[in-house]
Order: structure tokens, then sequence, then C-alpha cells
């Protein structure tokens, strides 16, 4: 099993790095450098990589050695993945040699066991790169492998550069990598990496849109402890936020914005679930609260360009009319998503993303609490889960008495108790019975639309206001437009209003996935 920490550097940062005194420090001999040449290898309709595993033969001396990584798993840069290898005769793939290694009947087994595959096998690209080695020892005796990786991805004529720096556990704690990591960016600008290279490889071979990444089921045992489905949770819903950065700062898709955005709402759901056993750092918590403070007006402006001011335009009789005010509000959506991208691949968010992976790994919130908060840990998760999402249930409920008289302030906060109780909820559904828990997760989603809904038109009335006072000149034409998108979004208002008093009566008839007693 391969453990190890991928991190960017640029190059105009390379020597400042090799300079840093925690190589000094921590190194237990000088650094060794080679050259080394690898080439990737796969089928025409690219057969390894659609079930998640890269083939490689890289030449190291004057000898050749295959690897094959398959499947595996990457979080807050850190990448965990089973690998094998083995030295061959040349530049092709021996793959009679890799099964030998292999267990059988285990995926990659059957994969590579695939009739007519060592025939179709081809070269795909190729990486070349420099790679300075140190061996380092932390003061804990966890012993890393510090590479810097310098040179390029190739395939026929495209290239794309390799700047990096990978930290591999040989031996210890994950979370060392860490903390090593930490220590660098102190000085030398540093941002997690969660594509290797071979991803980024096939990516140059076969340019796609980035993904859009949606959550991910949990896998959740009866057996896991509070500490452990904490874990699970956190590392869950690292995956989705980050699966989502490359379509932030590099795509176009609105989605990809909002799902990296849900991403960290699920997160910080998690955080709040577990908030009195396990309080989060205020370095942690501060970080969290700037990201989604930059995340979430990008996606404020985003909906209102894409889908608010569109609804208003198919309600509108002269069309015409809202073409300057979606012009400006396209306008808005798109420098606050570039402070978003920014912000994604800034120094800061890097060290949030490491902060977190030290806690997890390390299970840093152990270091100061009390017996009764450590014995917490231990108990069983299943019974947590029911405890908190009756908690939850309870507080909605109360919310959301006489829905149809309150106003949008109120809405807004049965809005996220519903989210909460419904994130709570999709967690820990192995735990609850599955048809009624289902039925109850479709009427909270439908009830948490509906009030969303709603609440991106208040917000867009306040962006629409900040329209009109950024642009005096356009006066007073924006201004009838700005008044004339209210009106066609007040139509829509006063339909959601009894709608989300029918959704939240459908809610209410349900039979909760747990026993709820009154408070």
């Amino acid at each position: 099993m391969e453990i190890e920490l991928k991190l960017l550097l640029n190059p105009s940062d390379v020597s400042s790095f090799k300079r840093h005194p925690l190589l000094k420090h921590y190194a237990i001999g000088k650094p060794q450098s080679r050259q080394l040449i690898s080439i990737y290898f796969d089928t025409p309709d690219l057969y390894l990589q659609k079930n998640h595993t890269a083939l490689r033969v890289r030449k190291v001396g004057a000898r050749w050695v295959q690897t094959c990584k398959s499947g595996g798993q990457a979080t807050a840069g850190l990448h965990q993945r089973p690998e094998w290898e083995s030295d061959i005769g040349g530049a092709a793939p021996d793959l009679p040699a890799l099964q030998g290694l292999l267990p059988s009947g285990t995926p990659v087994a059957q994969l590579l066991s695939a009739p007519g595959l060592a025939d179709r096998l081809q070269p795909i690209f190729t990486t070349q790169f420099q790679r300075t080695i140190w061996l380092l020892r932390s003061l804990a005796g966890d012993e890393v492998e510090l590479a810097l990786d310098q040179g390029e991805i190739l395939h026929g004529d495209s290239s794309l550069p390799i700047s990096e720096i990978e930290l591999e556990l040989k031996s210890g704690a994950a979370a060392s990598l860490f903390e090593l990591a930490l220590g660098l960016q102190h000085t030398v600008p540093l941002r997690a990496a969660n594509a290797s290279k071979a991803e980024r490889g096939y990516g140059l071979h076969s340019p796609q849109a980035p993904a859009v990444v949606k959550a991910q089921p949990v896998a959740l045992s009866s057996e896991l402890t509070v500490e452990q489905g904490f874990q699970i949770l956190l590392g869950n819903c690292l995956a989705h936020m980050q699966g989502n950065e490359d379509g932030v700062v590099h795509g176009v898709d609105p989605e990809n914005l909002h799902q990296m955005r849900v991403g960290l709402r699920r997160l910080r759901a998690v955080l709040g679930l577990f908030k009195k056993i396990i309080p989060v750092p205020p370095e942690i918590s501060n970080q969290l609260d700037w990201l989604g403070g930059t995340l979430g007006p990008a996606r404020d402006w985003e909906v209102l360009a894409v889908a608010t001011l569109a609804d208003a335009v198919r309600r509108c009789p002269n069309p015409a009319q809202l073409d300057n005010l979606r012009q400006l509000a396209f306008s808005e959506a798109g420098r606050h998503r570039n402070v978003a991208a920014t912000a994604v691949e800034s120094r800061a968010y890097t060290r949030l993303l490491l902060m977190l992976g030290s806690w997890i790994e390390g299970r840093r919130w152990r270091e100061g609490l009390g017996t009764e908060q450590i014995a917490a840990l231990s108990s069983p998760l299943k019974k947590f889960a029911v405890k908190k999402l009756a908690g939850l249930q309870r507080k909605l409920l109360k919310r959301g008495r006489r829905i149809k008289q309150h106003d949008a302030a109120r809405r807004h906060r049965i809005r996220i108790a519903a989210k909460k109780i419904r994130y709570a909820t999709e967690f820990f559904e192995v735990y609850l019975p599955p048809k009624r828990s289902h039925a109850y997760v479709t009427a909270l989603g439908d009830l948490q639309d509906d009030l969303g809904a709603a609440n991106d038109r208040s917000v867009a009335d306040r962006l629409l206001q900040q329209i009109a006072d950024s642009h005096p000149e356009m006066a007073p034409g924006l201004a009838e437009s700005c008044n004339l998108a209210r009106e066609l979004m007040d139509d829509g208002r006063k339909h959601n209003k009894s709608e989300a008093a029918r959704l939240w009566q459908r809610f209410v008839a349900l039979k909760p996935p747990v026993k709820v007693h009154s408070s």
C-alpha cells in the first residue's frame, strides 16, 4: 500500500525549497538525484483507465521496472492505493510477471486477465523528470521519503510541466506527512495535488471538461465507534469538496462551484453533529468560514444570472427589457467565480487542507479532551446517530410550526434545519429502515428545494439592488429593469408560500425513520 502526500511547487520556488531548514534538520543523509523515464500503457479504448488502473514501465538506471496501481483514494493531497511492482527485461509490460504478484480472484487480477489484453497494450503517454530524494526521520521516528520531481509529461507534440513534491511514508504514521508539509509551507508556497501524474497524462491524451463530482454514499458498519465514523464521514466530505476543485479553477460549469460548496456544507454539518464530543480548532473553523464566505457569493451570483433571471425572462412579455440586467449579472458572476478560483488555488486553501489532514490522520482532537469525551469517542456510532437524528427532527418540527405565517428570515432557518437533518439522514442511512428513510429524505429534499428557491429570490433581490447601486450611470433604465425582475419574482413568491406549506404537511405526515420523543 503506497501512502504519499503530493504537493505542487512553482519552479521559481525550487531553490527556496532546497534550502529549507526542515530538510537539513530531518534528513538522514545527503540527497540523491536520478533521471526517470516512464511509459504508461493502455489499450486504444483506455480499458485500464476506465477501470481506475494505471500501468507503467519505468527505466531506473540500467533496470526496467513495471508498476501497476489500482483503486485507492486521495484526500487533502494524501494518496493511498495498492501497487504491485516487478523487474522486467525491457520497455514493454510483462503481464504474466504482474499476475504472479496479484492475489487470485481480486478485481485487479481479473482485470489484467482479460483475453488479448497484452496484445492490445500500447504506449499512451510518457513522463520524464529528474527526481531528487531526501530520506527524512521525524522527531517521533516516522520515516519519510521526500522526492522533488521536475520535468514534463509528453504526448505527441503536447506536454505538461512537472514540478511537485511527494512525501511517501516508509514507516510510522501518515499524520507525519502533513506535519512535514505544514512545516515546509511556512516559507514555501505549496498546493495540494489530488491528481497523479497518470491522471494528468490521461488528461493530456484525452482532454475533457472537468468532471462534476457529487457526494458518494458513505460506507458505515454497525461495529464502528463514534471516532471511526467521524473520520470516515470527514474523508467522504473532503473527497466531495476536492473533487470539484479542478472544475472551479479551470471549468465553466456552475455545477462544479455548487457541488464544491455542497461538499463544504456537508463537511461543516459533520463537524456540527460531533461538536460536543470533538470540538473544532479555531484555526480550522476560521478557515472554513473564509472558504464558505468565498464560495457563497460566487454561487449566489451564478444562481441569479443562470437561474433566477432566466426564469424572470421566461415570464416577461418583452424579454429584451432584461438584457442589460442579465449581462451585468453574468459579469458579476464571472468576477466572483474568478475570486473563488483564486481562493481554491491559494496557499491559504492548501494550508486548510493540510491542517484538516493532520487533524484527521493524527486524531489531534484527542489532545485536551476530558475523560468523558475520550470515553464517548469509543461509544457505538449507531447509538450516537439515532440520538442525533431524533434531536434534529425535534428541532425541525419546532421551527416549522405555522410555516405559512413565517417571514423570509424564519423560513430560511427552517431550510437550514431541514438541510442539517437531511445531511445527517444521508450520512447514517445504513442504520435506518430503508423504505422509511428513502421517503423521508425525498420529502426533506423537496421541502428544502422549495424553501431554497424562495431564499434564492430573496438573495436575488439584494443582488439586484447591488447592481443598481453600482451603475448609477445606467439609471433610470436599469432601475426599471430591476423593478420588473422583482415583480416577476414576486409572482413566484406567492406560489411558493402555499407550496412550502403543502410540502411541510407532507413531511410532517411521514413516520420518521427514528423514534422521536416530545421535548
